[in-house]
């Protein structure tokens, strides 16, 4: 505040000093010289004009205003304003001008928290939003409403519960910077009659009830399943349609089916513990063969 300002409270006692002691020893001191005299009367003639003198010294001081580079103070002519002045040296003549207020325009945060309110599927929740904002209009400030922090304050609070109201607990919870931003237009909307600009609104906490988190985590789990399940149904039927075209490609081929079983039989021979046998299809030598080591891998089993 410019009270506790200590620039300003040296220069209006110097102010105070130059001028005071000056016009004391020029109308007050002469006066001394006759005390003898009239003794009642010069003492209460000298408090008379110390007290003027003091007064007057005063109200001059009063006229210089050092303000600091984050305030601005709005000033009145006869009652009507004038605007806004600073930073630095304010001269503020007297009688005429008065200050209205000096209004801080640095960026300020503050929270607002809506308790036990209920979204729009009746779910009763706590959130808590940190609102950013500065004064870009000193004089709306300080003219147009009696106090711009509390009403902007109250109008979060409405606008925050308003938002809760209208949006499912979902949303609310998945979808912060989007219900952040739709909250900063409301707030902004009704804070600019103030001369106050919102900069930033952010969704901090959520606070749901433990018995619906669980829900939520089982409906979760449950979603997700679904989804894995249908995605591997998606996959199965792509490998059937695949299958499929490599059966029909592989029948317009004389040779191909024969390629593709020396490809099968390369596949098998990888495998452990197996037993390849290649004979003609015609041959009964080759068969009677393949059917006795068959019969011992069995036997040896």
């Amino acid at each position: 505040m410019l009270s506790r300002n200590p620039v300003q409270n040296f220069i209006r006692n110097l102010v105070r000093l130059v001028i005071l002691v000056p016009l004391w020893l020029l109308l007050v001191w002469p006066d001394l010289a006759g005390w003898k005299s009239q003794l009642d009367s010069i003492f209460i003639w000298i408090a008379i004009k110390t007290i003027a003198l003091f007064w007057f010294a005063n109200v001059f001081a009063k006229m210089f205003f050092i303000i600091p580079e984050w305030q601005k103070i709005v000033l009145l002519r006869l009652g009507k304003s004038v605007g806004a002045k600073g930073p630095g040296l304010i001269i503020v003549p007297p009688f005429i001008y008065s200050t209205a207020r000096t209004i801080d325009v640095r960026i300020m945060t503050y929270e607002v928290k809506a308790t036990k309110t209920l979204t729009k599927d009746n779910i009763p929740i706590d959130v808590t939003a940190a609102v950013e904002l500065e004064v870009e209009n000193p004089v709306k400030a300080a003219i147009d409403v009696q106090n711009y922090w509390k009403t902007t304050e109250w109008a979060s609070m409405e606008a925050l519960k308003s938002t809760i109201g209208g949006n499912n607990l979902r949303p609310l919870l998945s979808e912060t910077e989007r219900i952040a931003t739709d909250l900063k237009k409301i707030i902004d909307s009704a804070a600019a009659d103030y001369g106050v600009n919102v900069r930033a609104v952010r969704i901090t906490d959520v606070g749901t009830p433990p018995s619906l988190v669980e829900e939520l985590a089982v409906i979760a789990r449950a979603e997700r399943a679904a989804k894995a399940k249908k995605i591997q149904a998606e996959a199965e039927k792509a490998v059937a349609v695949s299958l499929q075209q490599a059966s029909e490609m592989l029948a317009q081929q004389s040779n191909a089916m024969e390629l593709r079983q020396i490809q099968a039989l390369l596949d098998i021979s990888k495998e452990e513990n197996s037993m390849i046998i290649i004979y003609p299809m015609n041959s009964m030598m080759g068969q009677q063969i393949a059917a006795a080591a068959a019969g011992n891998q069995v036997s040896k089993t």
